[in-house]
């Protein structure tokens, strides 16, 4: 298989995840209507997919490793189009979250081997490059998603949502059975047990793993808390429609598109270690635009900053993961999903936390958006980044993508 192929295929095993999260987003606060309770707890429903989906990597990255990436793909798209089929069936917030839940189990075991599927078969450098057109792809749900959601609230109810994501499961989990090649190295190493925290420590304990992982945790914490804050700011505080608030959050996901391809050509000419501290600098001017535009109670008060913000996410998830696994290629399963727990779980466990504080949404996105400014700190120091940094000196080899 090319890697042109491989980069079509995986396209199709990332919007697993994003797909989950976006196209139900216009119908939030009419399920909240229908299982008769708040806007908040409804919004439970992504923190719990996210949590879910990262806390679930530190099996399905292990199991990657020991029986393979295909397999572990195929069984993870079984289960997310069970529970999508379930979630349709939901008739209390408890069992649909419980339901979420399980979906996120799923879209976890598909996601890990396809970051699992790049490190075995991309350079450090080559995987940010990968990582970052994979992003584009996920941008792109955003985009569209909402817009199909809307359509299917407006003619089936919420739940047909539900009933398209299992559909979609079907069409694409076939493509993936019959295509999807298993990658992982013969000298993947395998350990006696599971689920070990051992295995775990010496990849944290690594300065350029740990690093790149609270950049990646911290950015995925500034996504989430902008995708769970945006309906009820812009739909229930400033009384947007659902054609509204889909128009406006197309326009900041059209704009992700272009960043991510973009993203690749600018990690290619100035190297990982300008990219990454590009991609902080656009965050924390975003957070600055956020407080300026506080009391301008319209779209664009609160959209302009998350577009800006967009930006500096762009450059900083592809490069980020790809320095974040770079020194694990024996154990790259164990590594994907540790950084992926971090990124989910910990950034799902971020942003509940964020909104117990007695915050407007703008406000609580500013927060989330200014816990990157330690870590920028850190970044100049001219001892640490150089320890940090000295490793990601990798020449850039041709990439068929």
């Amino acid at each position: 298989m090319t890697n042109r192929s491989l980069m079509a295929l995986l396209m199709l095993m990332v919007i697993y995840s994003p797909l989950a999260v976006d196209i139900f987003l216009p119908a939030i606060p009419v399920m909240a209507q229908d299982f008769s309770v708040t806007l908040t707890q409804m919004q439970w429903s992504i923190s719990v997919f996210l949590l879910s989906m990262g806390a679930g990597q530190l099996l399905g990255g292990p199991l990657a490793d020991r029986y393979g990436r295909r397999p572990v793909a195929i069984c993870g798209v079984v289960i997310y189009g069970v529970s999508c089929i379930l979630s349709a069936l939901s008739n209390s917030l408890e069992f649909f979250l419980f339901t979420r839940l399980i979906q996120g189990l799923g879209a976890c075991a598909i996601v890990v081997s396809a970051f699992a599927c790049v490190r075995d078969r991309f350079n450090p450098l080559q995987s940010g490059v990968v990582y970052s057109y994979l992003n584009g792809a996920i941008y792109c749900v955003p985009a569209l998603a909402p817009l199909l959601g809307d359509l299917l609230t407006e003619l089936y109810g919420w739940r047909s949502n539900f009933e398209f994501m299992a559909a979609y499961a079907v069409c694409a989990g076939i493509i993936i059975a019959f295509v999807f090649p298993e990658t992982r190295p013969d000298s993947t190493v395998q350990h006696e047990k599971l689920i070990s925290v051992g295995k775990f420590i010496p990849i944290i304990k690594h300065p350029v793993f740990l690093f790149n992982a609270i950049v990646v945790m911290l950015t995925m914490a500034i996504l989430i808390a902008y995708v769970s804050s945006s309906p009820a700011w812009l739909m229930v505080q400033l009384g947007l429609s659902r054609e509204t608030f889909v128009y406006w959050f197309s326009i900041n996901a059209a704009l992700n598109i272009v960043a991510c391809f973009v993203a690749p050509k600018i990690l290619l000419k100035l190297g990982a270690k300008t990219t990454i501290g590009l991609g902080m600098a656009t965050l924390l001017a975003s957070g600055v635009l956020m407080l300026l535009l506080l009391d301008w109670h319209e779209p664009a008060g609160f959209m302009l900053p998350v577009m800006i913000a967009s930006l500096g996410t762009s450059l900083l998830m592809g490069s980020c993961s790809g320095q974040a696994l770079a020194p694990f290629g024996d154990n790259a399963g164990a590594a994907s999903a540790l950084l992926g727990f971090l990124q989910m779980s910990g950034a799902a466990v971020l942003v509940s936390l964020l909104q117990l504080l007695p915050l407007s949404e703008p406000e609580q996105l500013s927060v989330m958006i200014f816990s990157v400014l330690p870590v920028y700190v850190l970044w100049l120091l001219p001892k640490i980044n150089t320890v940090l940094y000295e490793a990601m000196a990798v020449p850039a080899e041709s990439l068929e993508v």
